[in-house]
C-alpha cells in the first residue's frame, strides 16, 4: 500500500498540482477501491480535503455515474476517477470542467499500472510532443491511416485537436492518467475505408488476431475477426457506430496490456474509437465509446507524412 500511496502522492502533485486546503474528490467503483484509497490517503497527507466516493460498478465507458457523483464532481477543486468504465466522455465530467474542476480519469487503472509503464513517464516530454501532434490535429483539413494496403481517410476541417498530456494544473483542465495522446473528433459522416485494428479493442482487450473494419460516411458498416461478437453493441444503432475520435499515443513509457487507458497512450499508435464525442468537439451522443488501437500504422495528415510504420517523423 506504501508504493500506491507514494505514487497516488506524487500524481496529486506533479499532474494535478494539488495545494494545502484544496478538495480532491476521489470517485472509484467497487473494483477499485484500493487505488481510491491509496489516493484518499495521498490527499489528505498532502494537506488537502481528501473525499472518498464509491459506486457500483457502471456497465458501459461513457455511461454517467449516478447525479449525486456528479453533482460532487462539480463542486471539487480536483477529481481523480479510478474506475473500470471510463467516465472521461461524460457529461457529468464535463460539467465538472465548465464549473473548473480539475478531472483526472483512470478508466481500467490497476494496481500494477498504477506503479509501473506509463505512470513512469518523463511527463515534461510528452507534454512537448502531444503539444506540437495536437497543433497539427488542429491545422489539418484531412488524416489518412495506412496500414497493410487498407487505407482510412477521415475529415478533420473544423475540428480542435486536443491534448492529454496528463499534465492538468489549471482550473477546467481534464484528461486520462496515465497519459500522453493528442485526439480530435472527426467529422461524423467523413469517415470512409478500411482499417486492422491489431493492437487491444475495448470489449475485447489485447488482440490475439487483427480485426477488420469497414467505415463509410462516418460509420462502421462491418467487422470481422475473432471475437467480433464482443463489438455488437457498436452496430445497434447509427450513434453506437459512428466514428467518433482519432487518437495518436505520445508516451513512449507506455506499455501495451490489453487495457485501453494504457495501450492509446503508447508511442507511435494511432487509434481510433467509436460512440460518443460530446466531451472533446463532436456532436454525436451514443451508448458507448470504445476504442482500437492499431500498431505501427503510417499516418498523414493532410500531405505531412506524421508517422510511418509507427516511427514519428515530425
Amino acid at each position: 500500500m506504501t508504493q500506491l500511496v507514494d505514487t497516488a502522492k506524487n500524481i496529486l502533485l506533479s499532474c494535478l498540482d494539488a495545494k494545502v486546503g484544496e478538495v480532491v474528490l476521489i470517485i472509484t467503483d467497487d473494483t477499485r477501491v484500493k487505488i481510491g484509497q491509496a489516493l484518499y490517503d495521498a490527499a489528505n497527507r498532502i494537506g488537502c480535503e481528501g473525499l472518498l466516493m464509491v459506486m457500483k460498478e457502471r456497465e458501459l465507458s461513457g455511461e454517467e455515474p449516478p447525479k449525486a457523483v456528479a453533482d460532487a464532481m462539480k463542486a471539487a477543486d480536483i477529481v481523480v476517477a479510478p474506475t473500470a468504465k471510463s467516465l472521461t466522455h461524460t457529461n457529468a465530467r464535463i460539467h465538472a470542467a465548465q464549473a473548473g474542476t480539475r478531472v483526472a480519469t483512470m478508466p481500467g487503472i490497476t494496481e500494477e499500472m498504477f506503479t509501473r509503464g506509463a505512470m513512469t513517464a518523463d511527463y515534461g516530454e510528452v507534454e512537448k510532443l502531444t503539444a506540437r501532434i495536437t497543433e497539427m490535429l488542429t491545422k489539418a483539413e484531412n488524416a489518412r491511416i495506412e496500414k497493410e494496403g487498407k487505407v482510412l481517410n477521415l475529415k478533420l476541417s473544423g475540428r480542435e485537436g486536443i491534448p492529454s498530456p496528463g499534465v492538468y494544473k489549471e482550473p477546467g483542465k481534464c484528461g486520462n492518467l496515465p497519459s500522453g495522446e493528442a485526439y480530435i473528433a472527426p467529422l461524423e459522416d467523413g469517415s470512409d475505408g478500411e482499417m486492422i485494428i491489431d493492437g487491444s479493442m475495448v470489449g475485447i482487450g489485447k488482440l490475439d488476431s487483427p480485426l477488420s473494419m469497414v467505415i463509410s460516411e462516418g460509420k462502421l458498416r462491418s467487422v470481422t475477426g475473432e471475437k467480433k461478437e464482443n463489438l455488437d453493441i457498436l452496430l445497434q444503432n447509427s450513434n453506437n457506430a459512428t466514428l467518433c475520435e482519432l487518437g495518436i499515443g505520445t508516451n513512449e513509457a507506455a506499455i501495451l496490456n490489453g487495457i485501453i487507458l494504457e495501450d492509446e497512450k503508447v508511442y507511435g499508435t494511432v487509434h481510433i474509437a467509436f460512440g460518443t464525442n460530446t466531451s472533446f468537439g463532436g456532436t454525436n451522443k451514443a451508448q458507448c465509446h470504445m476504442d482500437g488501437i492499431i500498431l505501427k500504422p503510417t499516418l498523414y495528415l493532410d500531405d505531412i507524412l506524421v508517422m510511418e510504420n509507427g516511427e514519428f517523423k515530425v
